[in-house]
């Protein structure tokens, strides 16, 4: 084996819940530090610790994500009711990942892990199709209500001084109906196109992005004005240098194109259309267990963490001493696009090329027929081999031992 690489600066660290905690540990264990002396800095964002630090603990996380440029993050539990009962909670803590973005004021990009015997349900797709979602605004920060009857409904804007700035019918209602206001920022929509076109250079890949603004002339109009301005005073002449396009079209040839496509693309999401395609993609691809996630903030800072959430009817059947065949792909790839991003960062290609051992290592491991029960499933040929969730970690550790000699 190789002497132990060292990474240069930090990596921020931020554990989780539930059944994903249980294989961060392992993957920690068996997959990275026998290989690697990784500079860490650690938070523990488990539910329990977050409930007595009184969420002080995710800030704090997310601030040192700032300060160092690179996290990577387990899966967290986002309590409900039902949750603070189990967990005995001072409160319903806000969604993690929600904190963490505000503060990165960051973008969620989603990608497919691809492998020889997991196919995408489209024969087109030969290469990974990434997702940027706008994860501010739009129906999920809506007004709206029901209409009981006639009468007019008017959008209104007042100005800070109490001046009214401008008044406009959206419809006289002659019976019942229902009212939806939706808004956005230019800041956010700014951010947003930075950390497409930020991610899509990192990753050397074109950037396709839609909307409507032949109906919605001022609101997604206000998207496309803003992209095509910040890629040409700030990304046109980085983008001729990395042999990479911008290119914007309707929202509705985005998607016939999409389709048609081999992949190999960024496609940038509205909120909306963001929420419902990364879930097309994810399906038409295998599995969300086999979907990266990367928070990428205007400025370039980067945490890594799955798709996927705590996994707990496994964890409660682990708890049971049962067997579990969970899959840890989207996990260990997290460890190694953190490690990569550092490396690429720090011009240490040693760690580079130890990310991307680990990921060849992995990948290779099921297309030697070696997974987990949710990929055996749609795995053509057929799986040699069925693993429970320690063993396919042991297996990939088995690979990446002869790969990195």
């Amino acid at each position: 084996m190789k002497n132990k690489i060292q990474t240069k600066n930090v990596i921020v660290e931020m554990d989780g819940d539930e059944m994903t905690r249980v294989l961060w540990k392992l993957v920690k264990e068996k997959l990275i530090f026998p290989y690697a002396d990784v500079n860490i800095d650690y938070y523990d964002l488990g539910l329990e610790h977050r409930d007595k630090t009184g969420d002080k603990v995710t800030v704090d996380s997310a601030n040192a994500t700032l300060k160092h440029g690179v996290a990577v993050k387990c899966a967290t539990i986002t309590p409900n009711q039902e949750r603070m009962t189990e967990y005995k909670l001072k409160k319903e803590w806000k969604s993690p990942n929600a904190t963490v973005r505000a503060i990165l004021d960051g973008t969620v990009f989603r990608c497919p892990i691809m492998t020889r015997n997991i196919r995408p349900s489209l024969p087109t797709w030969k290469k990974p199709i990434i997702v940027g979602r706008h994860a501010y605004g739009d129906v999920y920060k809506n007004t709206e209500f029901r209409v009981e009857g006639p009468g007019k409904a008017e959008l209104v804007y007042t100005g800070i001084d109490g001046r009214e700035i401008s008044r406009q019918v959206i419809h006289e209602f002659q019976g019942p109906g229902i009212i939806q206001g939706l808004y956005n920022l230019d800041s956010s929509i700014t951010s947003f196109a930075k950390a497409c076109f930020e991610y899509a250079l990192d990753r050397k890949v074109d950037i396709w992005f839609g909307a409507k603004d032949t109906i919605s002339k001022t609101y997604d109009g206000r998207f496309k004005i803003i992209f095509e301005d910040t890629y040409q005073k700030e990304y046109k002449n980085r983008f001729a240098t990395a042999g990479i396009n911008f290119t914007y079209t309707l929202i509705d040839d985005t998607v016939a194109r999409i389709m048609k496509s081999e992949g190999g693309v960024l496609w940038a999401c509205k909120n909306y259309d963001g929420d419902v395609m990364s879930d097309m993609v994810a399906s038409a691809f295998g599995s969300l267990a086999m979907m990266t996630s990367v928070l990428v903030s205007p400025k370039g800072v980067m945490e890594f963490e799955a798709a996927h959430g705590t996994v707990q009817k496994h964890y409660y059947k682990h708890l049971k001493g049962e067997k579990t065949s969970t899959n840890s792909m989207a996990l260990i790839f997290a460890w190694s696009g953190a490690l990569r991003r550092r490396g690429s960062i720090d011009g240490t290609p040693e760690v580079v090329a130890f990310a991307d051992a680990i990921e060849q290592s992995a990948v290779g491991t099921i297309e030697n027929g070696i997974m987990t029960g949710d990929l055996a499933k749609i795995s053509n040929p057929p799986a040699k081999k069925i693993c429970s969730s320690e063993e396919f970690i042991d297996e990939i550790a088995v690979t990446l031992d002869r790969n990195w000699k």
